[in-house]
């Protein structure tokens, strides 16, 4: 699937499914054998209730690759063998035995490496990657908002951001993303004396209005998939004149927070098109696992 202008989910399209080889030799009367692929999972409760559906279980058996659960419990060599072991456990234990395995194995697939995870675990070093992109001179018109990492003492965060010359209000998110429902959560500081109530280690990040609407795009090898999430809503002036302290928000780009059939402002559904462009040519020149955009805005 490539992107052309805005990409929707469909959830019978077949071509995001991992295909196994076929071996060419016939066996009794012309039959080709089908190697299996194994898979072998890793997942918390949580992520096999959501992704292993029925409905892929079903395909995954039409295009012959078989699903096995891993007893993260038990040394990884005793299960398998594996050809491609899908993984969704932050544990710096697990991740040492996932590396430790693929220097053994190094013909077995890990998505995602640990180290490109730990990569994206912190939205420090995953926000500077796309800064230092400097891609300002692409079609449209794609930035990073301006941060500040804190990481401790909360008293210090009204300094800390006169200092960096931040701009009022800003948004707050943990440093760490490791997958629980509090690393998700947002929270947006209209005052410089809300600022000491925040809980560090987070980044700030100036506020940037983008219509209430952000685009979630994920990319595996060549396949591209846009989705649309409800999000912060605009700030107005009246908003900065009345609105003081913390406003927190959990998981507000939540999957159940899907925009895709909602109206566009149209100022801003008039620079999706563009944004989207922009977008592929940040895919050919990086590897991202997922970039959120907002509007005009690449947001991370």
């Amino acid at each position: 699937m490539r992107l052309h202008g805005e990409v929707s989910f469909d959830e019978d399209e077949e071509e995001v499914v991992m295909v196994p080889a076929a071996l060419s030799s016939p066996l009794n009367g012309g039959a080709v054998a089908v190697t299996r692929l194994v898979v072998g999972y890793a997942l918390t409760k949580k992520k096999v209730k959501s992704f292993l559906q029925p409905k892929l279980l079903l395909l995954a058996r039409k295009k012959g690759i078989s699903l096995v659960a891993i007893d993260d419990t038990r040394p990884l060599a005793e299960q398998g063998p594996f050809d491609i072991i899908l993984h969704k456990i932050t544990s710096k234990e697990w991740q040492q035995v996932l590396e430790d395995y693929h220097d053994e194995h190094p013909e077995v697939t890990v998505l995602d490496p640990p180290n490109a995870i730990n990569h994206l675990n912190n939205r420090q070093s995953m926000l500077a990657e796309v800064s230092d992109l400097n891609l300002s001179s692409f079609y449209g018109e794609v930035c990073t908002p301006r941060q500040l990492v804190i990481m401790k003492d909360p008293s210090s965060i009204p300094t800390a951001v006169a200092m960096a010359g931040l701009t009022l209000p800003l948004v707050a998110k943990p440093l760490v993303v490791d997958g629980t429902s509090k690393s998700h959560e947002l929270s947006l500081a209209y005052d410089e004396a809300s600022l000491s109530m925040l809980d560090p280690p987070l980044v700030l990040q100036e506020f940037v209005n983008h219509g209430g609407i952000l685009f979630k795009v994920y990319i595996i090898g060549e396949t591209i998939q846009v989705v649309r999430r409800f999000s912060l809503p605009d700030v107005n002036t009246y908003d900065l004149l009345n609105n003081v302290g913390v406003y927190r928000f959990p998981r507000v780009s939540c999957a159940a927070a899907s925009a895709d059939h909602a109206d566009l402002d149209p100022h801003i559904a008039g620079e999706t098109s563009a944004v989207l462009q922009s977008i592929l040519i940040l895919v050919k020149i990086t590897d991202p696992c997922f970039i959120n955009v907002s509007g005009p805005l690449i947001q991370m």
